[in-house]
């Protein structure tokens, strides 16, 4: 009898991106697989901007309340692994190996291969998580037809939405939105958002679903002093202020549940590839859309205030690249281009082109300079080159 592929060969034989996907594919699969697995309390994750960080920040805490959770995320920066977090750790290889031996006995081959990369690694996650009380889910690109969405959830959690993925998600706000926000249940709570038309969109559907909703800008005034002492132990820990409202919604979810928790223990939470700091001089963000960006030039104003930084940058061929150098032109020096090595990388003379159009400085990195302050922002692929460029030791 032949053997079942080993996880890391069989999961690298999947790509990645597939321009069509069939969202029915893997509501069957998790049909077969639901039998033979428990589901624990799900947190599902929603939005465009701060997932990673919303959620691990709710992980973290739960973590150190004593709860056996999980945070399944992704893209990853270095290694598979990262995208599943349990009780304060990377998943191991080991752990990683059993469970997909388990989900491909009980999919069978032909199902197990027909999934994409994501919703394979979706259910091997909860194949992974099943014995844990709290899951906390994050989305793909999508809502209502990501791979995430299979399961029932206890609360779908919303970030800010703004305009990312439009070939999949839709042109506008409000198409974005309806797509995402379709996802929730019977609880939602909302970040702080800055289109009101997001707003209006979960109100609609949440009434359509006989959902009950929560708005994180109406429960910052009902849980005042509480926001006050957020704001104060998210600036003692140097956190920008898209971080301090990444917590808020994180705390007040957890609230929402009647699941306990400290804000001393923000403390103790780590937000790899969120306005990071690397080195010294250095800071990384995984951001790569146009709200990130605006996000992250208030961040430059809180942190550095009038002086100018090094961007080292690169886009994905489906990002508004032109609009987020417009965005960082008055807070940088110049921009430091890094190469992708990924066929969706924009091309590199269109992007020089903008940036000349632009006239915003420009060469490519090669090394850091101690003198000067470095942002290396553009997608999880450009802080992953970054990382290898510089020969940054994992091992820290």
């Amino acid at each position: 009898m032949k053997s079942n592929p080993l996880f890391k060969t069989f999961i690298e034989e999947k790509p990645l991106y597939y321009k069509e996907i069939d969202h029915e594919r893997v509501h069957q699969a998790y049909a077969v697989l639901k039998p033979y697995i428990a589901q624990p309390l799900v947190i599902h994750i929603v939005g465009t901007n701060g997932k990673g960080s919303t959620g691990r920040i709710m992980a973290t805490l739960l973590d150190c309340m004593g709860k056996r959770v999980g945070h399944f995320s992704s893209p990853h920066i270095i290694k598979f692994n990262e995208r599943i977090w349990i009780e304060g750790k990377d998943v191991s290889d080991e752990v990683l190996e059993i469970a997909h031996q388990k989900l491909y006995a009980i999919l069978g081959q032909v199902m197990s291969e027909a999934l994409s990369y994501f919703e394979y690694t979706t259910l091997l996650a909860l194949v992974v998580m099943e014995k844990l009380e709290v899951i906390v889910l994050e989305a793909g690109l999508g809502g209502e037809f990501d791979a995430t969405n299979v399961v029932s959830k206890a609360l779908s959690v919303i970030t800010p939405i703004g305009i990312d993925h439009q070939d999949f998600l839709g042109s506008t706000i409000e198409a974005i939105a309806t797509t995402k926000i379709n996802s929730i249940e019977k609880k939602v709570i909302v970040a702080l958002q800055s289109s009101e038309t997001v707003y209006k969109v979960a109100k609609r559907i949440a009434l359509e679903k006989d959902a009950t909703l929560y708005r994180v800008d109406e429960l910052k005034k009902i849980y005042g002093v509480e926001a006050e002492a957020i704001l104060k132990t998210t600036k003692t820990l140097g956190w920008t202020r898209y971080l301090y409202e990444n917590t808020l919604l994180a705390l007040y979810a957890l609230k929402t549940l009647s699941l306990a928790y400290k804000i001393e223990d923000l403390k103790r939470v780590t937000l790899f590839g969120r306005f990071y700091p690397l080195l010294p001089n250095v800071r990384i963000d995984v951001g790569h859309n146009l709200l990130a960006s605006e996000a992250m030039v208030q961040s430059l104003e809180e942190k550095y205030k009038q002086k100018r930084i090094v961007l080292v940058y690169n886009a994905l061929n489906d990002k508004d690249y032109g609009n987020i150098l417009k965005v960082f032109k008055k807070y940088i020096k110049r921009v430091e281009l890094i190469t992708l090595q990924t066929q969706r990388a924009v091309d590199m003379e269109q992007l020089e082109l903008k940036l000349k159009t632009l006239e915003i400085p420009y060469t490519f990195f090669e090394s850091l300079n101690d003198k000067e302050e470095y942002l290396v922002f553009g997608s999880f692929y450009v802080v992953e080159a970054f990382l290898y460029k510089i020969n940054f030791d994992f091992k820290k």
